[in-house]
């Protein structure tokens, strides 16, 4: 005979770092608007700094036009503090995944203001993609980080399970001479 159970049901196990949960609670998450401009900037320059990747101001001014750019697929979402300064940001879009017939959520950056980490402003990031891919149905929400970015992967491996996947990149070219004609 299986048990009823009676009383309260209990809250839905937190996933990621529940000692931060009220910490995340303190932000509020939403898209960034045109004021944010120069939050946003100082942010993905501390972005691109910590993987020493040099971003001119042509670069930056693309990429916020993309976010701005509802048309885009790149989103953002932004983690705004009481006191109405932006402390993080993440950088996302579906993607399709043919093997499952499904799509997913790419986070392609996640950043936390270098001198408010450990706030609970990734945590309350990951907590609102969660949200999302979950709105708009979703089925998982992957990214990559470096193998030698242990602050950040402290982090994520609270919230993800690491994958076996290796991954590459390589470089836009042309055909090689003997395949020219191949392609229709």
């Amino acid at each position: 005979m299986t048990a009823i159970p009676t009383g309260t049901p209990s809250a839905p196990e937190v996933v990621g770092r529940p000692e931060l949960v009220e910490a995340a609670s303190q932000y509020t998450l939403r898209a960034p608007v045109p004021q944010d401009q120069e939050a946003w900037r100082n942010l993905y320059r501390q972005f691109a700094e910590h993987y020493t990747v040099a971003v001119r101001s042509e670069h930056q001014d693309l990429v916020w036009s993309w976010v701005m750019d509802p048309e885009h697929p790149l989103r953002c979402l932004v983690a705004e503090a009481p006191d109405g300064s932006l402390h993080g940001l993440a950088h996302y879009r579906a993607f399709t995944r043919p093997l499952a017939g499904s799509v997913g959520c790419f986070l392609d950056d996640l950043l936390v203001d270098s001198g408010v980490r450990g706030s609970g402003a990734a945590d309350a990031l990951l907590h609102g993609l969660r949200q999302i891919a979950a709105d708009e149905g979703w089925t998982v929400i992957r990214w990559i980080t470096a193998d030698d970015n242990h602050r950040a992967r402290s982090v994520y491996d609270e919230f993800a399970v690491r994958t076996m996947w290796v991954t590459y990149d390589m470089t836009p070219g042309e055909l090689p001479a003997l395949m020219e004609g191949t392609m229709r």
